[in-house]
């Protein structure tokens, strides 16, 4: 399948009722699970909108003991960047697998440090949808939501809060 297909099917795809849709960010997930994705080791990328307008990328990182899915490497590569707040995220499949949702594990930890973040994922009708976190699980446990307030006195070897300040 070219390029051009690809990217043309997936806005063709879209749901006119998202209007969070970035399609920018899906083409460039695109883009990297077809140029980087190689093997078995990196099968899926995953593209992020930063608040500043940024697009962060990255790739998953397979290992048997459960190595970094890309929306993890995301999460990284924008903290390094200098970029603490997302507000869109997408992970595409190497071999022209499309949009992928997260797993669980990304879910809890999309949540956990972007609540506001819209996660685009493709709908059991094979519409791309930009939903809110809080939507792909439902009835969750929201790790900030268990912490201290700031005025309160941690106690004894508490742990403090991990992500981003």
């Amino acid at each position: 399948m070219s390029n051009h297909r690809a990217s043309s099917a997936d806005r063709k795809s879209a749901d006119p009722s998202s209007p969070h849709l970035d399609q920018e960010l899906v083409d460039a997930a695109t883009h990297l699970a077809r140029t980087r994705c190689r093997g078995d080791l990196h099968t899926v990328a995953a593209a992020a909108r930063a608040r500043d307008g940024r697009i962060v990328t990255g790739v998953n990182a397979y290992h048997f003991t459960g190595g970094p899915c890309a929306e993890l490497v995301v999460i990284g590569a924008a903290a390094a960047q200098g970029a603490y707040e997302l507000s869109t995220i997408v992970a595409v499949g190497d071999r022209e697998r499309g949009v992928v949702p997260p797993c669980g594990r990304c879910r809890q930890a999309l949540l956990d440090y972007f609540p506001r973040l819209d996660v685009i994922v493709r709908t059991d009708g094979g519409q791309l949808r930009a939903l809110p976190v809080q939507e792909l699980l439902p009835v969750s446990y929201v790790w900030a939501d268990h912490q201290l307030d700031d005025g309160e006195q941690r106690p004894e070897g508490g742990a403090e809060r991990p992500g981003p300040e």
